[in-house]
């Protein structure tokens, strides 16, 4: 009906014009004169068409009359919303808090045709009046005010969405979800706002200003929450939601979670509201739009549900139930727009992913339908693909190509290249994959009748972020009658083959002279010149001016030379030199030229090009200072190097490793093998643990083992391994002789057990130098005991020559006097234990009793120079195998040193002796405040004293005695003054027997 009213249109409007020119032509009382005739029709056809038009209207609006059923299923769920609306009208005196039927009417609007538009607004305004008679008690003239204005925002928010976003509108993508959100959801309300706090100003119902607000975030709150809820039932009234198990099952997770979330949450129990913001981007992002729809609805319901039964934390006292009730706005208009864009996005994100699987499917088929042959590899040249044309044609040249596993590119050239062109692409394929650069070969191909045809291959790497290379991609393309048209055309086009050779880059063209007269775009663009006339400098020629601001100044002069001396001499030039890039930079070209000369032989131009050569010149430079380094240690006599296979055959070696196995190269072609070298206890660590580590990781970590030689003998070697890049098989191996410091450490430990014998000789010498000096301390210590066995012998004659005899006293003396006694045998014990060496000596005692002995020994020393001597052992020390006598000359040495070294210093002395555990060992600290030691690195050497009267051996021969106990003896500075020996004796010493 609308193209046929148009064409009626059409044709009344272009008749007109037509039949008034014919009138004006013709000339009155004429013959033929039909202006009356065709004012007569031109007056009929007017009137039919206006009453056709008219009819056309009506059944135009008629046709696109709604099902009633819809019609009467809108009208009632308006009602039923307008009344869940009124139930949330939680603020008395306000209005509504969420105005749902918005929502319904946009949504209603957005997916019917246009031209249904009015039957929906009657629609509508029959749900407004029976919502205003059932809910809201309104007059009617005030229902259809508030109506006029809800029905003009649906109008204007369903035109403005079409409009935005094109219809169908099925807000799946970000942009649609914004318009949405912007138009119907903002700028829409706006004019329902207006209307209905107009309509209730005017009534005297609430002011303007203070209903405004309350009304637009009501109506936008709708239009989120319900507007794609019903989007989403209009969209899937006649479809089938296709969810897979696991989805269901995810969906149904998910509405647990979402349900006790919302109702913890809106039930106070949670002091968070926005806490159900997780759950339900969770829906959007999972289930996109359809979920976000869902989960706002189920989110409405729980809050009017809490809101109406005044359990919602959006319900306060009358004071403050205004802003409650615009926090459960926001509180729902934000939940709405963050799950809409969440959906938006998630939905485009996964129409992404389809399209990019669409592309790579049609560029899969394009592809194998191009007429190239298209591959590509590994970074280490492995295939990976081979499009049809190819496979279709390795088919028809080889054998049983089926049956094949994945043949290797080595050796498809190998077999179907020409043989005189298969070494030369090989090594080709080689180099661009060592190198990662790309490359172009021509070469004879195979074909199915047994000829062969020429193809050009190109061969390109594709790199990471990293500029690594990812993968490899070569186009064969036959080429050969192309090449056979060259090879007719060489000769006669010598002129256009000299350019082709020198194209692809940087071209410019010269006078005879050699001034440049044209630059190509790509060197103008190289130099960021606009034009050649500024390189133009006064009193210099353009190609002079040109080379020596473009070109290093270290290249300039020999640059100049070449190229005057091709133009004087007409020979052509070919020269390395660096350019200035726009940026600055300087970039080595290849530069090369050409003159072109006419049929007599004289030159009329110049052409030159340059090749952009830097980063080959780079690596070149690279590679052949890798390729010295690596020359220098395979040479090297010092280190062997093996080159292996994983099976344990050694394919070659330097001359270093087969001295070292006292091998040639004869017995290396023969055949070596690690297994068969190897000794029979290093055989199982090398099958297991060598062969594992280097499948495992590549490489394997530097260990110390042991070779067979040709003779027999072994040799002690350090060897480490790692398998070549991009290989798995093969490997070098680094093997250093290790027989010189075996003997250096055998050497070593031979000379330390002969230090620690005379260690032990000098103790014992010392024992012998030290008993003078400590006579008089064992003279005071026998003396002592022996004058008490004296005294109380005395008193015991005495009470037993008494009358009666007083035979318990006595009994008592008696005792003492035993005690008395064996004090001297222990004094005379210790003096023989000076001069006995043997372990036997060594019983289980706490390091306290032996200093507590020593203190007693030196009482009388640091007595007579009132030096107080201060004892601090930690309680709970374990007992050690120690030489009780040794450890206490020890003990006793160090405090007699720390002793005289405060003689001749003021106050304050002290002498502090400390014993603590630290670790597996007790450690022992004797310090004084004497002068402290200066030469800290010469103390313990034998001879060397800083006494007058010292022989320089106490402090070696206590060094000696620590170390045969498996300790360790130093010194130590002391703040302000004076100094620490240190010596610590272990724990898990060799116990006593």
């Amino acid at each position: 009906m609308t193209t046929a009213s148009n064409s009626l249109g059409e044709t009344n409007s272009e008749a007109a014009p037509a039949l008034k020119d014919d009138l004006d032509r013709s000339e009155p009382g004429s013959q033929g004169d039909t202006r009356p005739l065709v004012a007569v029709e031109l007056a009929r056809s007017r009137e039919y068409s206006t009453a056709d038009l008219e009819a056309n209207r009506r059944s135009y609006l008629w046709s696109s009359r709604p099902r009633i059923l819809h019609l009467g299923l809108f009208v009632t769920a308006y009602v039923l919303a307008a009344g869940f609306a009124q139930a949330l009208a939680v603020v008395p005196g306000t209005g509504i808090s969420i105005w749902p039927p918005s929502g319904l009417f946009i949504a209603t609007l957005v997916i019917a045709p246009t031209r249904s538009w009015p039957w929906w607004v009657i629609a509508g305004l029959l749900g407004e009046l029976f919502s205003s008679a059932l809910w809201f008690h309104n007059s009617l003239p005030v229902a259809l005010l508030i109506y006029s204005g809800n029905a003009l925002e649906a109008i204007t928010g369903a035109w403005l969405v079409n409009l935005a976003c094109r219809r169908p509108v099925r807000l799946e993508t970000l942009q649609e979800v914004l318009a949405f959100v912007l138009l119907a959801a903002g700028l829409a309300p706006f004019a329902s706002a207006t209307v209905g706090s107009a309509t209730l100003a005017w009534f005297g119902v609430q002011s303007f200003a203070t209903a405004w607000p309350l009304w637009w975030i009501g109506d936008a709150t709708g239009v989120l929450i319900v507007a794609p809820l019903a989007v989403v039932v209009f969209q899937n009234l006649r479809g089938k939601t296709r969810l897979s198990g696991g989805q269901w099952m995810e969906a149904g997770v998910l509405g647990l979670i979402f349900l006790s979330v919302s109702t913890l949450s809106l039930s106070g129990y949670l002091p968070f509201a926005y806490i159900v913001m997780p759950p339900l981007l969770w829906a959007a992002v999972r289930f996109e739009f359809k979920g976000a729809a869902v989960t706002l609805t189920l989110l409405a319901l729980i809050t009017a549900i809490f809101t109406i039964s005044g359990a919602s934390q959006f319900i306060s006292d009358p004071q403050s139930q205004k802003h409650s009730q615009i926090m459960l706005q926001l509180f729902l208009a934000i939940s709405a727009f963050s799950a809409l864009i969440v959906a938006a996005i998630s939905r485009q994100h996964q129409q992404a992913v389809l399209t990019l699987r669409e592309s790579q499917r049609q560029l899969q088929q394009m592809i194998d339908a191009l007429p190239v042959r298209v591959w590509s590899a590994t970074p280490a040249g492995e295939p990976l693909y081979f499009n049809k044309r190819y496979q279709d044609h390795f088919r028809s040249v080889i054998r049983n190509f089926e049956s094949l596993r994945t043949p290797s590119i080595d050796g498809l050239v190998h077999g179907l290249a020409h043989p005189e062109d298969a070494p030369e692409v090989q090594r080709t394929l080689r180099a661009c994959f060592e190198s990662g650069s790309a490359a172009v070969m021509r070469f004879r191909l195979l074909e199915k009748d047994g000829a062969y045809r020429w193809s050009e291959c190109r061969v390109e790497p594709r790199r990471d972020d990293d500029g690594a290379v990812a993968e490899w991609y070569g186009v064969s393309v036959d080429i050969d009658d192309e090449v056979r048209a060259q090879q007719a055309l060489r000769e006669r086009e010598r002129e256009l083959s000299q350019l082709v050779d020198m194209v692809p880059v940087q071209i410019r063209r010269l006078t005879p002279e050699g001034n440049p007269t044209f630059f190509n775009k790509r060197l103008l663009d190289f130099f960021g010149l606009n034009d050649l006339a500024q390189l133009d400098k006064p009193g210099m020629s353009r190609l002079a001016a040109a080379i020596t601001s473009l070109v290093h100044p270290e290249d300039t002069a020999r640059l100049l030379e070449t190229v005057r001396h091709s133009l004087a001499t007409g020979e052509p030039y070919s020269t390395k030199y660096r350019m200035r890039r726009a940026d600055g930079a300087y970039r080595w070209v290849d530069g090369r030229g050409e003159p072109v000369r006419d049929q007599s032989g004289a030159i009329v131009q110049w052409f030159a090009i340059s090749i952009d050569v830097d980063d080959e010149m780079r690596l070149y430079s690279d590679l052949a200072e890798r390729e010295a380094k690596i020359r220098r240690l395979v040479d090297s006599d010092i280190i062997g190097i093996v080159i292996w296979d994983l099976d344990g055959r050694l394919i070659d070696a330097n001359d270093a490793f087969l001295r070292m196995v006292q091998c040639d190269r004869a017995d290396l072609q023969a055949g070596l093998r690690w297994f068969d070298m190897t000794p029979p206890e290093w055989q199982e660590v090398h099958a297991r643990e060598e062969a594992e580590e280097l499948k495992a990781t590549g490489k394997m970590q530097a260990r110390e083992k042991e070779f067979f030689r040709k003779d027999g003998s072994r040799i002690p070697v350090l060897i480490g391994a790692a398998c070549f890049e991009g290989q798995s098989k093969q490997g070098v191996a680094y093997i250093l002789d290790l027989t010189e410091r075996k003997r250096a450490e055998a050497a070593q430990v031979r000379a330390e057990e002969a230090l620690r014998r005379a260690s032990e000789e000098l103790a014992r010498a010392m024992n012998a130098a030290s008993l003078a000096e400590l006579s008089a301390s064992i003279a005071h210590e026998v003396n002592q005991p022996l004058a008490a066995v004296v005294a109380n012998s005395n008193a015991c004659e005495r009470w037993l020559m008494a009358e009666p005899p007083n035979v318990q006293r006595a009994q008592k003396i008696v005792g003492r006097i035993i005690r008395d006694a064996n004090s001297a045998a222990d004094v005379v014990s210790r003096i023989r234990a000076l001069f006995k060496q043997s372990l036997d000596a060594r019983l289980d005692t706490t390091l306290g009793g032996v200093v507590d002995q020593a203190r007693t020994l030196m009482a009388e020393e640091a007595a007579r120079s009132r030096v107080p001597i201060n004892i601090d052992v930690e309680r709970d020390l374990p007992v050690i195998a120690l030489d009780r006598v040794q450890i206490q000359q020890v003990l006793v040495n160090l405090m007699r040193n720390g002793i005289e070294a405060m003689d001749g210093v003021g106050d304050p002395k002290s002498l502090a002796v400390r014993v603590h555990r630290v670790g597996d060992a007790i450690q022992t600290e004797v310090s004084d405040w004497g002068p402290g030691v200066e030469q800290l690195d010469r103390m313990f050497e034998p001879f060397f004293t800083t006494k007058e009267q010292g022989m320089g051996m106490g402090l070696a021969i206590s060094r000696s005695i620590v170390e045969s106990h498996g300790g360790r003896l130093w010194v130590e500075k002391n703040e302000p003054r004076g100094a620490t020996f240190i010596f610590t004796l272990p724990v898990e010493t060799e116990k006593a027997p």
